[in-house]
C-alpha cells in the first residue's frame, strides 16, 4: 500500500508539471502577440509614409503640359499664370496687368533672368470681342448655307494660346453657316455649260430629282439649261446638302 501511494503521488506531480509548462507557454504566446502586432504596425507605418510622400512630391499639375520651360514669361499661355484683372481699363486701349506664374512653372525675362512676378500688356476687351482670327469655334454641318435669310448656328469658341483677354476664354457665339462638303463652283458651272442638258450639273450637286427631270426633258428643251447656267453662275443654286462651294 505504501508503494502504491508513492506511485500515485509521483504521477500527480508529473501531470502537474506538464500543466504548468503548457500554461507558461500560453502566457508567453499571449504576451508576445501584442508586441509582434505593434512591431508590424510600426513597420508598415514607417514604410508606407515615405511612399505617400513620394506620390505627393512627384504629382504633376495638369497645366504644366501646356507651359513651356524657361520661355519668356510674357509669352506663357494664360493657364500658366494668374493675373490681377484690371476691369477699370478703357475699352480698346492698351492696359498693363500684374501677373504671377503658377507653381512649378519656370520662365525668364528678356535678359534670361528667371522671374515669378511680371507684367503683360494687352488690349482692354472681353474675349468674345476679339477678332475672329484670335479664337477657334466649333463647326456645324446641320445648317443650310444656301438659304434666304442665311442661317446661323450656336458655336462654342475657345481663345487661342498667347492671346490675353478679359472674361471667360470659352464662350458661345452665333455664327453664319460656313461649312463645305467639297463641291467646287467651277466644276458645277463647267458641267452646267457643257452637259447641263443631260442634268450632269444637278447630279454633281446631289440633286437627283432635278437631274432626272433635266435628263428626260432634254434640259427643258434648252430653257432649263440656260436658267441653271445663270443660277449656278451667281451661286444661287448650290449643293443639296446645304454646304458652300470651295
Amino acid at each position: 500500500r505504501a508503494l502504491r501511494g508513492l506511485c500515485g503521488a509521483a504521477l500527480f506531480l508529473s501531470q502537474l508539471s506538464v500543466l504548468s509548462g503548457r500554461a507558461g507557454s500560453l502566457m508567453a504566446t499571449k504576451l508576445s502577440q501584442p508586441q509582434s502586432t505593434l512591431a508590424k504596425s510600426l513597420t508598415s507605418t514607417s514604410t508606407n509614409a515615405p511612399y505617400f510622400k513620394a506620390l505627393e512630391s512627384t504629382e504633376i499639375p495638369p497645366y504644366l503640359t501646356n507651359c513651356p520651360s524657361n520661355g519668356l514669361c510674357s509669352r506663357l499661355p494664360p493657364d500658366c499664370m494668374t493675373c490681377n484683372t484690371n476691369y477699370s481699363c478703357i475699352y480698346g486701349k492698351t492696359a498693363t496687368f500684374d501677373c504671377k506664374v503658377k507653381p512649378h512653372v519656370h520662365c525668364v525675362d528678356e535678359n534670361n533672368h528667371e522671374q515669378e512676378h511680371f507684367t503683360i500688356n494687352m488690349t482692354c476687351q472681353f474675349c468674345w470681342q476679339l477678332a475672329t482670327s484670335d479664337y477657334v469655334c466649333t463647326n456645324s454641318t446641320n445648317c443650310m448655307t444656301v438659304s434666304c435669310p442665311r442661317q446661323r448656328y450656336n458655336a462654342t469658341c475657345t481663345v487661342r494660346d498667347h492671346i490675353h483677354c478679359l472674361g471667360n476664354r470659352v464662350f458661345p457665339k452665333m455664327l453664319y453657316c460656313n461649312w463645305t462638303g467639297g463641291y467646287k463652283w467651277s466644276t458645277a458651272l463647267a458641267l452646267s455649260i457643257t452637259l447641263g442638258g443631260f442634268g450632269a450639273d444637278r447630279f454633281y450637286l446631289g440633286q437627283w430629282r432635278e437631274g432626272l427631270g433635266k435628263l428626260f426633258s432634254f434640259g427643258g428643251l434648252g430653257i432649263w439649261t440656260l436658267i441653271d447656267v445663270l443660277l449656278i453662275g451667281v451661286g444661287y443654286v448650290g449643293p443639296a446638302d446645304g454646304s458652300l462651294y470651295i
